[in-house]
């Protein structure tokens, strides 16, 4: 994966080109997802992915785990680290689960406060 120098350049690096949303393909890119996982993720069907990309759902989905990546990168440094902690370490807090597990039941600012407890030091 190319590296990104900022969150700013990382999600503009997401954008759908001429519109408002976050681009699927360039999503499920960065975050290594399936349509399929990407679909289970955002409580959507797998059609809803290819078929209609401006779902909100599916754009919820998006944006909430670009918050998680902007706050993971305040500590990790490195949007590709980021991406990996969110989609594989289970956190203890959350009963082992993944941020990205928590994203998808809605607990993005239970995520973010996390990480925000880590970077002042006062967790993790």
């Amino acid at each position: 994966m190319e590296q990104i120098v900022s969150i700013k350049d990382f999600s503009l690096s997401l954008k759908t080109p001429g519109q408002t949303t976050i681009d699927v393909g360039r999503f499920r890119k960065h975050f290594e997802l399936s349509q399929q996982a990407l679909a289970r993720l955002a409580g959507v069907h797998r059609a809803t992915v290819a078929d209609a990309p401006a779902n909100e759902k599916l754009q919820r989905l998006m944006r909430d785990s670009l918050r998680i990546v902007s706050a993971a990168t305040a500590i990790a440094d490195d949007e590709e680290r980021a991406i990996y902690w969110m989609r594989n370490t289970p956190i203890p807090e959350f009963d082992h689960r993944t941020a990205m597990d928590l994203v998808a039941d809605g607990k993005t600012d239970a995520v973010v406060k996390y990480l925000l407890s880590i970077e002042s030091g006062s967790s993790g």
